[in-house]
């Protein structure tokens, strides 16, 4: 019987092996493995080292399944799957294997994050790190090998262990994984990988002069706010969240009058957008009646006015901001009846929202009793915040803007800001208050005190007042919880970062409208001589360069590959793999580009490419070869002699994917169906909005119906593709304002951004997101009868991820119910729990962060070496830094600096070696940890001063 059993458990590791590959952690299942013998457990992990982990789990498995079976052995395996943080393994071997859809939704999220390897490994791992182990994305010791791996290795190389550790997670890892992203200032790697910003609409009714005479709840009740406010709301949530003082948003200028910069007070050296400054105007000159509530936001209110600490969740677009005006009035209101000064601080976490609530929302409202002021980095203020909060009674600021007050006091190096001075704080999408966002260090400091005020009652001593707390979101999401308990616990966590005595949320009854909603599938294609062609290239490639990939070309477990080849042979000095390498991750590109739109855009993507490439290899006034290898040269040919022929094919429309053929069908149905159709088509990347652009504006089918496209993309430069300026970006969302464009195609920048009446129909292509984004992308379409579709595109999984965020959202809602059920002592003793685990959990995090800064490295012992050539250019010693920013060196790209000429070095360009270790590939100086020593200005100006005297002398 025994026998019989151990050939099942046999059969079920053979049946499942292709699974166990990708979901074993070798170096880890290893350790709890006391059945396998030392010199054959040092023979795996060789195995692991130069073949790769999933060669070394056949290995594993051959020894695991080796006769005579020990009594136990096959539970012992079990065991050491769950012990070694392989869940996920260890249930499919007790087959405990998921629904379909939820392994398929899985499947897809892998492949997003192979495929998108590449641009992910740009993340501050460390910081990324002690989210993932918070979170329970990585074991301990999966931590401390990135931990080494990052130090040893440096950060991207640390990112990419973090990254292929993740996806070996249990389904749903993916949300959460996005979160962290997004709650760690990744907001380009957020948005990148399916994420999009939050963004809040009004919804609630207005009683003013012109509309005295329509019932309250009519149907034009979400659309009666002001013109100005109308404007604003649409111009002002296509910008991602910005958390960082310094750093530039990649949707930079999407916004009428914003400035590049988010958090950081201005200089002032420039004036006011006149649209902005006509707006405020408007908004200073219209008076609002008293705020009227409908009764369910009068419902979630009601704790709040009791001076309660609740986070306040409605759909998007059902009046959040208009209850939290409500409220702060009725706070300003009794504290004054009390005699008492009150001061109310309106936290966004984007430069846009300042304006829009400011103008919109809190202005009209209150300023017939109360001064209000905006600060952002569209602010024309020059004094200080500080002097701003002690002059006004509400301040609608960046969230990040408050934070550095906050350290500044803490500190006692500038005049700053404490949460004492402050009586009300209202959190605008406090969902991001979790995972190290900088609303969360907000809040990490009001628990801090709360809990230092226990301890002052019980010494009897004064505590330090501390404001009330009101939390605004459309949806706090399960952070890719697959069960109500975890569900649960991921909105109690979140209730705990904000001290919430409740979550408030309304029954809106007539209220609730959602868009027609479709999703369109799509068919392979049935040949793709295109494809064929590319796909020949890549094998004469592997060919020449000794190279054998055991997985499908173009899939994004090649892309994987290629990366991991190249970053390996420009460590080992192996320019012909190197070279190789790179231009097969371009055919893979041009791939998956045929894939998502035209051929002919494959091709010029890969014509463009290889014309860049012989520009560097030729002089400009002889056109004469140089510096070209033997491999460069095949290389050129080979595209050379396919060129013609790809061409031709590329012109075959009946070649074309079917992606494009249904979304040609749904455009020509939407505006034929409409007397005035206006739409948005989301799509993934820059690449794909231009070139869906293009196709439209060619193909005269859509001329004949009146359709007028225009695509904006993202402001920053932070991809192959050109960004968009901020002039282009305002004209053309100026133009699909007034109608002048009524098709835009935009990338997942601008998702949360457009809010258009007019706006009758919103177009996924291809385009995978959570649970909260599904949410708010639905409230897109403001106009009556809109519609919402989702568009395959080949290995998107767009219609598995929507159902499962379809699940997940009725989750989110019954957790909630489950949560509001809750007896209030037994709530609020889980928030103690959560909070004193946070508080703890900050401190570990703190004392980490002081032992990191221990670690830079001498830069005597760090070397570069020229990523082309392999040749040693210089070491650390020979290297200053100008501001903490720019790396000078003999020779570089010249920069001038106060006068002189200085070499700059991009760290880009070489292959970096310290502690006698090689790092393939960095991108940014901030990845090591060298101090430089910082440049001498005095020194390098008297040389120049000397140098010209001397010239002046003959």
């Amino acid at each position: 019987m025994a026998s019989d059993s151990d050939e099942l458990n046999v059969r079920l590791i053979e049946d499942f092996t292709p699974r166990l590959r990708e979901l074993v952690k070798v170096d880890q299942v290893l350790i709890y493995l006391h059945s396998i013998e030392a010199d054959q457990k040092e023979r795996i992990l060789k195995k692991a080292e130069n073949d790769g982990n999933q060669a070394a789990v056949d290995l594993l498995l051959t020894a695991v399944t080796k006769k005579p079976h020990a009594p136990g052995w096959f539970r012992a395996f079990v065991d050491a799957l769950e012990q070694s943080g392989c869940q996920y393994a260890a249930d499919y071997m007790q087959l405990n294997i998921p629904e379909p859809e939820v392994e398929k939704e899985n499947y897809y999220s892998v492949k997003l994050i192979q495929l998108l390897a590449p641009s992910l490994m740009d993340m501050k791992t460390e910081v990324v790190r002690v989210q993932c182990l918070s979170a329970e994305l990585l074991t301990v010791q999966d931590a401390e090998i990135i931990e080494t791996t990052t130090a040893n290795q440096g950060r991207r190389n640390g990112a990419g262990e973090l990254l292929r550790r993740i996806v070996k997670c249990r389904p749903g890892w993916f949300s959460t994984f996005l979160s962290i992203l997004r709650e760690t200032d990744h907001k380009d790697l957020y948005e990148m990988t399916g994420g999009l910003p939050d963004c809040d609409e009004k919804g609630s009714d207005v009683k003013q002069p012109s509309q005295e005479n329509e019932p309250t709840g009519s149907g034009k009740a979400a659309t009666n706010e002001s013109p100005a406010a109308a404007e604003s709301c649409g111009s002002s949530q296509l910008r991602g969240n910005s958390t960082t003082e310094d750093a530039q948003d990649d949707t930079t200028g999407l916004y009428k009058g914003v400035s590049t910069e988010s958090g950081k007070l201005p200089d002032n050296s420039e004036p006011a957008q006149p649209d902005v400054a006509e707006s405020v105007a408007t908004a200073r000159s219209q008076e609002k009646a008293e705020i009227v509530l409908r009764d369910y936001q009068t419902d979630v209110a009601r704790p709040a006015l009791e001076g309660k600490n609740i986070i306040i969740c409605l759909p998007t677009g059902r009046g959040k901001t208009r209850v939290a005006v409500y409220i702060t009035k009725k706070h300003l209101d009794n504290r004054r009846a009390e005699k008492q000064s009150g001061k109310v601080v309106v936290l966004v976490n984007k430069i846009p929202l300042v304006e829009q609530h400011y103008v919109a929302e809190f202005l009209p409202f209150l300023k017939s009793g109360y001064k209000v002021e905006r600060v952002s980095g569209d602010s024309q203020l020059k004094i200080s915040f500080t002097e701003i909060v002690k002059n006004n009674d509400v301040i609608i600021c960046t969230a990040q803007i408050l934070e550095n007050y906050l350290e500044r006091s803490n500190s006692g190096e500038d005049e700053g800001v404490n949460l004492s001075d402050l009586t009300l704080i209202v959190i605008d999408e406090c969902h991001h208050t979790q995972k190290g966002g900088v609303y969360n260090h907000i809040m990490m400091r009001y628990l801090k005190q709360k809990h230092k005020n226990r301890r002052l009652k019980k010494e009897q001593k004064q505590p330090v007042p501390l404001p009330q707390i009101l939390g605004l979101t459309a949806s706090p999401g399960v952070g890719g919880a697959t069960k109500m308990e975890k569900a649960e616990e991921h909105i109690l966590r979140i209730c705990a970062n904000l001290d919430a005595s409740k979550i408030m949320t309304g029954n809106l009854g007539k209220f609730t409208q959602e868009p027609r909603k479709t999703v369109v599938t799509i068919e392979d294609r049935k040949e793709d001589p295109f494809g064929d062609v590319i796909k020949t290239i890549m094998n004469a490639i592997h060919t020449h360069a000794d190279l054998s990939p055991t997985c499908d070309l173009g899939s994004q477990n090649y892309e994987q590959w290629v990366v991991q080849k190249e970053r390996k042979a420009a460590t080992e000095e192996d320019q012909k793999v190197r070279v190789c390498a790179e231009h097969l991750r371009q055919y893979s590109e041009g791939l998956n580009l045929s894939n998502t739109i035209r051929m002919c855009d494959s091709f010029n993507f890969l014509s463009k490419y290889y014309e860049e490439e012989i520009k560097k290899k030729t002089t400009p006034d002889e056109e004469a070869e140089i510096q070209i290898t033997e491999t460069e040269r095949f290389l050129f040919n080979l595209f050379k002699e396919n060129k013609e022929k790809l061409q031709k094919l590329a012109a075959l429309p009946e070649y074309e994917n079917d992606s494009l053929t249904k979304l040609r069908r749904t455009i020509l149905q939407e505006f034929s169906s409409r007397e005035e159709g206006r739409g948005i088509i989301f799509t993934k990347t820059r690449r794909s909005a231009i070139a869906l652009s293009q196709w439209i504006q060619e193909n005269p089918k859509f001329a004949d119906i009146g359709v007028k496209a225009s695509y904006v993309i993202g402001g920053g430069d932070q991809s192959n593709v050109k960004p968009m300026t901020s002039a282009e970006q305002r004209d053309v969302l100026a133009k699909f304002g007034k109608g002048q464009v009524n098709l835009l195609i935009a990338t997942t920048v601008a998702e949360e951004g457009l809010d258009i009446p007019a706006c009758n129909f919103v177009i996924r292509y291809g385009l995978v997101t959570n649970e909260i984004s599904m949410m708010q992308a639905r409230g897109r379409g403001r106009a009556e009868d809109s519609s919402y579709t989702l568009v395959e595109v080949k290995n998107s999984g767009v219609a598995e991820k929507e159902c499962v965020n379809e699940y997940r959202e009725d989750m989110m809602n019954k957790a909630i119910k489950k949560i509001r059920a809750l007896n209030q002592a037994d709530y609020d003793k889980r928030i103690l729990e959560f909070q004193i685990q946070a508080v703890l959990e900050e401190k570990v995090r703190m004392v980490k962060n002081k032992q990191k800064t221990m670690k830079n490295e001498n830069p005597s012992e760090v070397t570069f070496s020229c990523r082309g050539c392999s040749k040693h250019v210089c070491t650390g010693e020979d290297i200053e830094i100008i501001e903490n920013m720019h790396r000078v060196n003999r020779w570089g790209s010249m920069m001038l600096y106060r006068g002189i000429d200085c070499p700059c070095l991009h760290v880009k360009n070489f292959v970096v070696t310290f502690s006698g270790k090689k790092i393939s590939k960095c991108t940014k100086w901030s990845e090591l940890s060298v101090r430089f020593s910082a440049f001498d200005y005095a020194e390098h100006a008297s040389q120049v001063a000397d140098s010209s005297d001397e010239e002046e002398t003959y």
